[in-house]
């Protein structure tokens, strides 16, 4: 049985040393759920934003200290849908989303479908 977080255990993620990526709906079918980044949090300087296509409540939440990674990292995007995908990003693109390069990666395919999101740091 998967387990759905609350509001308040969302919000408490927010805590804690982490760049929370909310991810917002990109046009086109599916869901229109969507949803604003929100600013890093403790002031850290690294504000990163994403868009997904066909979103439909999925959230991606990237650790500040994931952007020194020098493996790759493999996050999993529930959020507030019914079903999960994961998405990975390499060494490489952690690398550049700390650099400020935008990064495009696909999420696994659940139920017959996936999403490209697109991500960007400041």
């Amino acid at each position: 049985m998967a387990h759905r977080m609350t509001r308040k255990q969302f919000g408490s993620t927010l805590l804690g040393g982490t760049v929370l990526l909310l991810i917002q709906s990109c046009g086109g079918g599916g869901g229109s759920d969507g949803y604003s980044a929100a600013p890093p949090p403790g002031g850290s300087g690294t504000g990163c934003n994403d868009s997904i296509a066909d979103n439909h409540g999925h959230v991606l939440v990237i650790a500040t200290a994931d952007l020194d990674s020098t493996t790759d990292k493999t996050y999993d995007i529930h959020g507030t849908a019914d079903h999960t995908h994961s998405v990975t990003l390499t060494a490489a693109d952690l690398a550049k989303l700390k650099s400020h390069v935008t990064v495009m990666v696909t999420t696994t395919v659940t139920l017959a479908h996936s999403h490209v999101i697109t991500i960007s740091c400041v």
